[in-house]
């Protein structure tokens, strides 16, 4: 994309009152951005308000500093790491979302960009392929991919699930795709990209990132790293442009695009009012797959699941139960065999046996456990921190303790 091109899309894009709708209408009309602006009042009187012709015919303001930062982004690519703007139209635009309502004009990409751009030239993979090996459409993007999403606030197991579902899936041959978030995100990406460390060099694209800020700068701030490793092993992406600070209206927008990246999106824990249920049903308006994960019926956290589950929902327990639904049973193999290496790895010794015993499945607290244990309070404690620093353990607000089953 030469510099006029990109200026007549950041235009495009940027003009008030022009939303995707409109603009896709224009594109139509009169094929390429730098045409759009060429075009005489009466050639664009039957497409637009006469607001929205008047704001056309202006640049927008800032388009010029926008444009320089934007070329100048694009050109700062690390080794290793490819940045890229695929427009609407682009052959390396994912046929995935022009299947949605509203597709976004402007995809940025950064990560493992340089996929889509080689994609169209690969050989076909051989037979012999590994399962775990991940599944590519015609243009590069993974055609076998899973939405995660859930509480920004998770219980213990919650995050637990979010992070051995990923691990899990991605090592079975799925792209992960979720938000960024605090919480059953970052978990999600957390797991696939555990499971990308442990796969072959080819299997890269672990984990798809869709954000709602700008590529420049990193939200929440507390995911920096993380968002360091996703951009090196798999690969993140906005339609907004650079600068776009975290304003609050752009996350529930960027929803569509999780749930358009994936071919269906499981919830793992979500209050009712959570905005994991707004990506539940857009992917459901788009006749996609809606998995989620049942929870404790004390857990405020567990409602939006359940409540999915009563309106249809596939309810999953394992891994297993996600791929078998997407009728990929031919990558469910490796994943069986990965969660019972997992699952018979440093079982608990008797004692701690008992305790988990008396823990049971839902949130419990201490007075509850003396009386089922016959314990005393300082062994009781004692036995708690360890199992709670061997990750068998959660600690809830509350005083409550969980007890933390595998995925």
């Amino acid at each position: 994309m030469d510099r006029d091109e990109l200026t007549a899309w950041l235009r495009l894009a940027l003009t008030p009152g022009i939303g995707n709708d409109t603009a896709r209408r224009l594109l139509a009309a009169f094929g390429l951005p730098q045409a759009i602006f060429e075009q005489s009042a009466a050639a664009l009187r039957p497409l637009l308000t006469p607001a929205q012709a008047s704001a056309l015919a202006e640049p927008p303001e800032g388009l010029h500093a926008l444009v320089q930062t934007t070329a100048a982004w694009l050109a700062a690519a690390e080794p290793g790491q490819g940045r890229a703007l695929v427009t609407l139209g682009d052959a390396r635009y994912p046929a995935a979302l022009l299947a949605i309502e509203d597709p976004p004009l402007m995809l940025y990409l950064l990560g493992q960009a340089g996929l889509l751009d080689s994609a169209s030239n690969k050989p076909p993979a051989p037979a012999s392929q590994a399962p775990s090996a991940i599944k590519t459409g015609a243009n590069g993007w993974p055609d076998r991919a899973l939405a995660m999403v859930g509480s920004r606030n998770p219980t213990p197991q919650g995050a637990q699930n979010a992070r051995q579902f990923a691990r899990a899936l991605a090592g079975a041959g799925l792209t992960v795709v979720s938000g960024l978030a605090l919480g059953v995100d970052g978990a999600a990406h957390e797991g696939a990209l555990a499971a990308c460390d442990e796969a072959a060099p080819a299997a890269r694209l672990a984990t798809l990132a869709v954000v709602g800020t700008g590529l420049d700068r990193v939200y929440p701030r507390q995911h920096r790293a993380l968002a360091h490793r996703i951009a090196a092993q798999g690969l993140i992406v906005s339609e907004y442009p650079l600068g776009t600070p975290p304003l609050p209206a752009n996350f529930p927008k960027r929803n569509r695009l999780i749930a358009g990246l994936a071919r269906g999106t499981l919830v793992v824990e979500a209050a009712l009012q959570s905005g994991s249920l707004i990506t539940a049903r857009l992917a459901a308006e788009q006749g996609k797959e809606v998995f989620a994960i049942p929870g404790s019926i004390h857990s405020p956290q567990s409602r939006g699941c359940h409540a999915l589950i009563r309106q249809g929902a596939k309810l999953v327990e394992t891994a297993e139960d996600v791929l078998e639904e997407l009728c990929w049973p031919q990558v469910a193999a490796n994943s069986i065999a990965a969660s019972a290496d997992q699952a018979s790895a440093g079982g608990p010794n008797d004692d701690e046996s008992t305790l988990l015993e008396a823990l049971g499945a839902d949130p419990v607290g201490l007075d509850a456990l003396l009386a089922r244990t016959g314990l005393d309070t300082a062994t009781l404690q004692a036995r708690l921190l360890a199992l709670e620093l061997g990750g068998r353990v959660g600690r809830l607000p509350g005083g409550l303790f969980q007890r933390l089953g595998q995925a």
